[in-house]
This record gives structure tokens, sequence and C-alpha cells, in this order.
């Protein structure tokens, strides 16, 4: 038999002290909280079960109990009962299972299944459980966040498991798919030269939230906000996650690269009315969700669905917004992590009707916490309902995914009409877009892929998306991905198309890193990883979504090629003040727009030539981009006496490794021919 004593409302979630653990949580209309004790995460009935008493174990909503001698490992869960009211919103339903919260470790049994709660003994043995966690015991060293800045980073989007679960990855067979799988791999990174990786989803999520008898591969559905994903650890202790992502950090600080993680605040796996109720449902539904009423017109709330994915989190609720804040604190506080990007981060400006708000308070909270001043901040300032904020989205410190560069590099490079000025535009980071901010070019976050969508190979490769192994009839995906395969879909051995592609590869590639604000590149673009065309690859758990990576011998050509790209762009001359904004920065800036000749910028319609000169004290630049369909002679201007003559560093047409040549080859002429669907990158240095 357990001594007990009442405890107290803070901190919330399980805290481990010297003589025992302290349980917290919050529930509004709760009528009955019951805390269950397991062994072990299979077992079908808790070892023991306590009651909380309204009158000694309620602090306002907030429920809460000691337990004396309990240590870190222990398995614990909740019940909450209370009124079931489809009219105000409230779910409560006592035979759910349910993790708290707060919870720092999920154990996932086994038996696991994603199904509705029901008392039996098959279902408790299934449900997953939250795990006491010593968060005091791992040793840091001197380890902190790097704290990069934006103006010197290059971001590597990259998934765990993916990284690593190949067998051609060659790292030890427990490490295959985790943590300590990456750093493992440590050394490609370094010789790839990012200084960032933004690695998927890693909170805890429900695998099993895809249709049919496939995973979810992404994660972008959690059931926890403060736990590693298990799955990703060396060994089934649920504990061992927290060690081995630690361990992950720090090994990356150690090489110098930050950690980025993508975060998911905008929905849970607990989906809608349908959806399996795993925590927040069941312990305050109108809170924890922004709920509507019926479409019909009938009183029943139902829940919002601005995520696209059956539920939307209501965080501008006090309760919620304490969640988010505390979450993020607690992963840069205790796992040292350098910053987020938040999937679909326009949802955070709703109001608990749903309603875009000017200054949402969970942004302001966000964007004034000293835990947080000195993190990288990444929004995909979009949403599943429309509301599209990229150029506007809240405050100061946020950077935005700019999917108009991946839109409009993308139509040019493959030959669409009217985006040689839309290229220029990108290429200085978005002055259209972000010009009105007052801000660092660094406001545009560059890509031309993602994990959403076609890969760089793919996006060269098909005209139409291939989703047939989803499952869902081809039907989910973008179908519009502004995709040109070079004349025939899929795989070719046509040496031609081939040497095509890889020039539009080159081509993307050159555009993405070259211009102005924060590149980021996609795990295994570098290499050529192909998804067979599937642009929706979040339920392919397999070798469709997995690093492959003796691509690498493959296409050591064009890995060379990323690697001297990074190098060239990591060497150049940083600004003194990396506060200066994209309009301070282009004033003054000496640079001189051309066409085919010097001087005669040609943003018509049907032009599909744009070339550009940048002059500094020491060192000139002249870039020329073709995405004409046959070869062009461009007008190149005269150097300065004191300056060297100009030097190819880029040609995109030419293959390894004279595609690039950080040494230069001397060019003398006034004039350079450049091949159909080219970029081409001179320079000339001062004497």
């Amino acid at each position: 038999m357990i001594t007990i004593n009442n405890g107290d409302p803070f901190p919330l979630g399980a805290t481990l002290t010297k003589d025992g653990v302290n349980f917290c949580v919050y529930s509004k209309h709760c009528t009955k909280m019951q805390l269950l004790l397991f062994d072990q995460a299979s077992d079908g009935s808790p070892s023991q079960v306590l009651t909380l008493h309204r009158r000694h174990n309620r602090t306002f909503h907030y429920w809460h109990i000691f337990v004396p001698g309990l240590t870190a490992g222990q398995h614990y869960a909740f019940r909450a009962d209370g009124p079931f009211s489809e009219i105000d919103g409230l779910c409560f339903n006592a035979d759910a299972i349910l993790l708290d919260p707060y919870g720092k470790a999920v154990a996932v049994p086994e038996t696991y299944r994603r199904q509705p709660p029901c008392d039996s003994s098959a279902a408790i043995k299934g449900a997953m459980k939250s795990v006491v966690a010593d968060l005091s015991a791992y040793d840091w060293g001197d380890d902190r966040p790097l704290r990069r800045p934006f103006s010197e980073t290059i971001i590597y989007e990259m998934h765990v498991r993916g990284f690593t679960q190949h067998a051609s990855s060659l790292v030890s067979d427990q490490h295959r798919g985790t943590y300590q799988g990456v750093v493992e791999k440590i050394p490609y990174l370094q010789q790839l030269g990012v200084t960032a990786v933004e690695l998927l989803p890693v909170f805890q999520f429900d695998a099993q939230d895809a249709p049919g008898k496939l995973n979810n591969y992404w994660g972008y559905n959690p059931v926890s906000f403060f736990s590693p994903h298990a799955a990703y650890a060396s060994s089934h202790c649920p504990l061992k996650a927290l060690d081995d992502f630690r361990d992950m950090v720090k090994a990356l600080h150690l090489a110098g690269i930050e950690v980025i993680l993508d975060v998911v605040y905008n929905h849970t796996a607990e989906g809608g009315s349908g959806g399996p109720t795993f925590c927040f449902k069941g312990f305050q539904n109108d809170a924890y969700y922004i709920l509507t009423r019926d479409a019909a017109g009938q009183n029943e709330k139902t829940y919002a669905n601005y995520s696209g994915c059956g539920n939307t989190l209501n965080a501008n609720h006090a309760i919620v917004r304490r969640l988010i804040l505390d979450s993020l604190r607690y992963w840069v506080q205790e796992m040292h992590v350098d910053g987020f990007r938040f999937d679909l981060a326009s949802i955070l400006s709703r109001d608990i009707n749903g309603e875009p708000q000017t200054n949402p308070p969970i942004l302001w909270d966000i964007e004034t916490d000293p835990v947080l001043s000195g993190t990288k901040l990444i929004a995909e300032a979009w949403d599943a309902a429309g509301l599209y904020q990229v150029g506007d989205f809240f405050g100061e410190r946020w950077k935005e995914w700019n999917g108009r560069f991946r839109d409009d590099v993308r139509s040019f490079v493959k030959g669409d009409q009217g985006f040689a000025g839309c290229l220029a535009q990108r290429f200085l980071a978005s002055p259209d877009i972000f010009g009105h901010r007052n801000r660092e070019p660094e406001q545009s976050v560059n890509f031309i892929t993602s994990h959403d969508g076609f890969t760089l190979n793919d996006l060269v490769s098909y005209n139409e998306k291939h989703n047939l192994a989803n499952g869902e009839g081809n039907r989910d995906g973008h179908n519009e991905n502004l995709s040109w395969n070079c004349g025939v879909e899929g795989p070719t051995n046509d040496a031609k198309i081939e040497s095509l592609r890889l020039q539009q590869i080159r081509n993307l590639i050159t555009i993405n890193l070259l211009s102005f604000g924060v590149p980021m590149l996609v795990m295994g673009d570098e290499v050529r990883r192909t998804q067979h065309g599937n642009n929706n690859a979040y339920c392919q758990d397999s070798e469709l979504s997995w690093l492959d990576w003796d691509l690498m011998q493959e296409n050591s050509g064009l890995f060379r090629f990323v690697q001297k790209l990074i190098q060239f762009r990591r060497d150049l001359p940083s600004r003194n003040n990396p506060h200066l904004t994209l309009p301070e920065i282009l004033a003054p800036a000496p640079i001189k727009w051309h066409g085919v000749d010097l001087g005669k910028p040609d943003w018509s319609e049907h032009s599909h030539c744009v070339a550009l000169t940048i002059e500094s004290e020491q060192t000139w630049y002249h870039l020329i981009f073709n995405a004409y369909w046959k070869p062009v002679e461009f007008q190149i201007p005269d150097v300065p006496n004191d300056f060297n003559q100009w030097h190819r560093i880029i040609d995109t047409s030419f293959d390894a490794p004279d595609d690039i040549r950080l040494e230069g080859v001397e060019f003398a002429k006034s004039s350079y021919l450049a091949k159909s669907r080219s970029t081409i990158l001179l320079t000339a240095k001062a004497c």
C-alpha cells in the first residue's frame, strides 16, 4: 500500500524529487481523476490506482498528488471522468488511458493499436503510457546552443529515421534509423558543409495514423509535446530516447552543427470526432481544441480543421499557450536545441473562435520570452484553410519559409514565360515580399524542395505525381508541382535526358545557394534521392523514403558540386552588421542588372535570360541565368584596371569537375556563350 499526500499544483507534469514524484494535470470539468501506476508498458492492468479527491488533491482546475518512493522509469497514466456533452464540446471517457500532457517520455507497448478506448485488459495493455524521467542525471559538459547568425546558416532538412535506416548507410545495426545513427553520420554532414540540421518532427507521434497497414513516417501528428520519439532510440527503454537525443545534440554541436526542430503546435494525433483519445480530449477537449458549431446548424460542437488533419490546437487559450511556451522552453533549456521551424504557423495567429488576430498572444509570448531570445524561429506562414501570411507574419524575430521562391525559381528554370523579373526578386531575398518590413535578407528562408512534395531528382524527372502506393487512389498530394520531366516520365536510359536532368538540378541548387536569404536543402537532394514520383510520402516508412547511401557513389559528381558550392557560399565575406535590413543593403548596393546586352535587362513576358553584376571593393561577381532552350551569347563587363581577369567558377552546362572550380578558370573575353538552360558564375578579384 502506497502512502500518498496532497501534492502541489506546480510544476505541471511529473516532477521527480529525492522523496518521490509530484504529479499535476489540468482539467476544469473533471469530476473524478485517477492516477494509474504500471510496472511495465505492456501491463494489462495498473499495479496501483490512486484516486484524487476534489478537496485535497485539487487546486482551482489543477489536480495534483505526491507519491513517495517513486523513481525514474515509473510508468503511469491518468483516467479522467466527467460530463460528455456534444453541445459543450466535452468528451470525458472514464475508460480512456491518458498520457500526461507534460510527460517527458512515452512508452509504446508492442501491442499498441490506434483504437477508441474501452475498459478491457487488452485496451489497457496496448495503451501508451507516460514515464517519469530524471532530467538532472544527464551530463551536458560545456555544451550550449551555438547561436550561429542566420546570415551564416545553411539548413539541411532531414528525417532522423530516414537518414540512416537504409542498409547502405553502414551504421551499426542497433543504430540504424536512430538518433545515434545520426551521430555516426556527422562526418558526412561536415563533409557536405551544412551548418544546421532541421529535423522532421521528433516529438512522440502516432506511427499508426496512416491509411491501411502503412505507417506514419513524417511524424506530423504529435501525442506529446515534451517527449522525444521513442522509436528513434537505440533500445526499447523509453528513457533511452532522452539520452540518445541529447547525445545527438551534443555531438552535432561539437561538430559545429545546429539543431532545429520542426514542431507541430497546430494539431495532434487525436484527429477529429472519430479519432482516438490519447490525452488532450480526455482532460479538457474544449480548452485544447478550437471547436465550432456544426455546419448543419445543429448545436453540437465539432472540430475546426484549419490544419487539414482533423483538429486544430487552440493555441491562444491560456492553458494551451502555457503548454506551448513550456514545451519550447523545455527543448531549449533541457535538450539544448538551437531553434524551431513551426509547421502551419499561421494557425498560431487564430483566436479561440478560429479568427486571425493582429497581435496573437501565443506569438507575443514566443517572441518576447527571454529563454527563447537566442533561438532561431522559422514560420511556415500559412495554414491548410487558406490563411497565407508570407511577408506579413507576426513579430520582429521570425524568419519565413518563402514558398514564392520555390515556385518562381522552379517556373523560371523549367522555361515558363514571365518569370525573369520574378527570378530577380527571389535572388535578392524577395524585396517585393519582405522589403516593406525593414528586415534583414534572412527573413526569407529559400528552398526549392522540402519534405512535402517531389525530391529534387523527381522534380526534373516527373510531370505527374505517382502516389498510388499511399492507398488513396493518387488523390493525395499536390497536383501542381511546377515540375518538368525533361522529355520522359520517370527513369530513363537516354543519356541526353539524364544529362539535362542533372544540369537542371545544378541550376536549381546554384540559384538556391547563391541567392540572398537563408538556403535550405533537403536530405538526399545532393545525391539525387528519388521517391519514384511520390510527392506525399508521409506514410512511406520504406526504402521509397529512406536515403540510399549508394547514391553518393553513383552521383559523386553532383555531391562534389553541392559541397563546393556550399564552401563557396560559406567563404563569401560576411556582413559586419548581420542586422542590416534588406532595404539598407540593397539601396546602396552596387548591383547592376543586364540582359543579353550589358545594362539592358529584359523583364518582358518572353524573356528567359537574366544577368547581374555585384561589385565590391575586393571582388566582382557576374551571374548569368539562361533558362532558354538554345545557347545565348551574353556580354560581360570589363573589370577595373586593378583587378585580375574574370575567372569562371560555375558553369552548370559542364560535366564534373569543370561544372564548379573554386580556384577559377581564367576568362578574358568580352562575352560569354551560355549554353541552353545553364547558370554561370564569374568572379574577378582585386590585385
